[in-house]
């Protein structure tokens, strides 16, 4: 480009142009500290007694910002953690890719290709990215490539007091939508139905079949257009049973029909997807996106559903929704968190394309929103915050009031 003609475009371009050549030939200058200076100095958990025991992980620096994540449930994720420590210290917590694999393989004698390892990291790599965004004065949607949406719809969990009777089923749901004001639904449906015989072998007679189709009729007929209804198996039945099941299904409203047979065998989960018009979910016991990667290019499952506090992280959440793009497939998160991996969840479902909703575990649970002081879910929708990281910040007083008995709480630096 002639320089007459840039200088005509823009009257300061070669001013500009000629300082910026200046800044790179001088490889010596002194530069001003900024964000590649911060390093991480701890790494800590505490249990939080909810209706599962959350771990909540939080990452300090010595610039004074601290990053709150959440790994999934289980024994023995804050020993893991504690051993990730000294991989973590002096380290930039802007590199989170890098420190996640550094991490995987730190800790691959503990298996961190699958497992409880994997969540450990998970609650390490979520607070990376809260910590990372408030560095950056960023929020985390920012840091995965911006955003789709500014708000991701919430799908409420529900159970009644009586699981296995229809009729109560169709009442919490119509409660659930009129009161709670959710317009996405999930009930269970390995629930007994007085046909039992031995659950032991995956096996459903008849008469459990005809059981569980009444709640799908139920509780679809009563909410119809008002809310999408899913309804979960956990992974109980035997794949001739899940193919029954699945087809006394079609002729209803089902939003998906999740893990109908055990997740070990893809050949399985697939004969089980292709022989039905229902729609089949799975992935919540699936680690990391390799994992994913077969569950999806085996065209296994019409939706997959990743937990992001176990399978990895946000961004090994956000690389299975790249992969199931690839597929056509939507992602729909399970999850049985607290606010921070909720909130990490729907930073991840504002910013890729094929988001369909995150699941909320915890509508029982009258304090669950008491642990952070900003308000998480509102009328059935999560609004994806502006603010720096993933904003949302712990109310310490709450925590310790909730704490699993024996833990303690945060040592702030």
């Amino acid at each position: 480009m002639p320089r007459d003609y840039r200088t005509l475009r823009d009257p300061n371009a070669e001013y500009t142009m000629r300082n910026l050549s200046a800044e790179k030939m001088d490889l010596t200058a002194e530069r001003a500290p900024g964000p590649r200076d911060v390093e991480i100095t701890d790494v800590q958990t505490t249990m939080v007694d909810g209706n599962f025991p959350w771990t909540l992980v939080r990452v300090y620096t010595d610039a004074g910002v601290v990053g709150t994540g959440e790994a999934y449930w289980g024994a023995g994720v804050p020993e893991l953690i504690d051993r990730m420590v000294p991989f973590l210290r002096g380290e930039n917590p802007l590199d989170i890719d890098r420190l996640y694999e550094h991490l995987i393989q730190k800790m691959s004698g503990e298996g961190s290709i699958e497992g409880v390892t994997v969540t450990a990291i998970a609650g390490v790599e979520t607070a990376l990215h809260d910590l990372a965004g408030k560095v950056l004065q960023v929020p985390a949607y920012q840091l995965l490539g911006g955003k789709y949406r500014d708000e991701t719809r919430v799908y409420c969990d529900c159970h009644t007091e009586a699981e296995a009777d229809a009729e109560a089923c169709a009442e919490e749901a119509e409660r659930v939508v009129e009161q709670l004001g959710y317009d996405a639904l999930k009930f269970d449906l390995d629930v007994p139905s007085g046909f039992e015989k031995d659950r032991a072998n995956r096996h459903l007679r008849p008469g459990e079949i005809r059981h569980k189709a009444d709640i799908v009729e139920r509780v679809t007929e009563r909410v119809r257009d008002r809310a999408d209804v899913a309804f979960d198996c956990h992974w109980s039945f035997s794949t001739g049973s899940a193919k029954r099941l699945a087809a006394a299904l079609e002729e209803y409203d089902v939003w998906w029909l999740e893990d109908p047979v055990p997740p070990e065998n893809l050949d399985v989960q697939r004969e089980v997807t292709d022989s039905t018009l229902t729609p089949i979910a799975a992935g919540e016991n699936r680690y990391r996106v390799t994992e994913h990667r077969r569950l999806l290019e085996t065209q296994a499952v019409d939706i997959v559903a990743p937990d992001l506090p176990k399978v990895g992280g946000m961004r090994e959440t956000r690389k299975i929704a790249d992969v199931a793009n690839q597929y056509y497939v939507p992602v729909a998160m399970h999850n049985v968190a607290s606010p921070v991996a909720t909130m990490a969840s729907a930073h991840v479902g504002a910013a890729i394309p094929n988001a369909l909703a995150v699941e909320f575990h915890s509508y029982e649970l009258d304090w669950w929103g008491d642990i952070v002081e900003e308000q998480v879910i509102e009328d059935g929708y999560i609004q994806v915050p502006e603010r720096p990281g993933l904003g949302v910040t712990l109310d310490l007083d709450d925590v310790a009031e909730h704490m699993v008995e024996g833990e303690t709480l945060f040592d702030e630096e």
